[in-house]
């Protein structure tokens, strides 16, 4: 079995993940540009019962673009988002893949909102869905 442990940028929120993760995608939305600093996200999901939050965490919520709210858990010392949850997909946790810290992470599958993605990126691999 398979356990990854992302954290905050200080270490003190955990998010432990077991097994595989059922989605990894680039989000190119302006709303993940603004979560990330960068001009882009990638995360990994997993089904909510295998993934286990430890550490102290503040929650912020706001409505996405198609009106259902996203769920964002965040360290209250260091301001890193270490999971999200969308009310479209209750059932399912979202980790940023950077907050592993492990280059060795499996690829995204899927790149979406890239009517929105800066003209100078690209998302690249055989295995990838393009949509906008």
């Amino acid at each position: 079995m398979t356990f990854r442990t992302a954290t905050c940028r200080c270490g003190q929120l955990r998010a432990t993940c077991t097994g595989d993760p059922v989605r990894v995608s680039v989000c190119h939305c302006l709303a993940c540009q603004k979560r990330t600093g960068s001009a882009f996200a990638v995360q990994a999901r997993w089904p909510k019962a295998n993934v286990e939050l430890s550490g102290e965490f503040r929650e912020w919520t706001r409505t996405t673009d198609s009106g259902s709210l996203a769920i964002y858990h965040f360290c209250p010392h260091c301001g890193a988002t270490v999971a999200f949850f969308g009310a479209g997909m209750p059932d399912v946790t979202a980790i940023p893949v950077g907050a592993f810290a492990d280059p060795s992470f499996p690829p995204p599958r899927f790149s979406v909102y890239e009517e929105r993605k800066h003209a100078w990126v690209a998302i690249l691999g055989d295995d990838i869905e393009h949509m906008d």
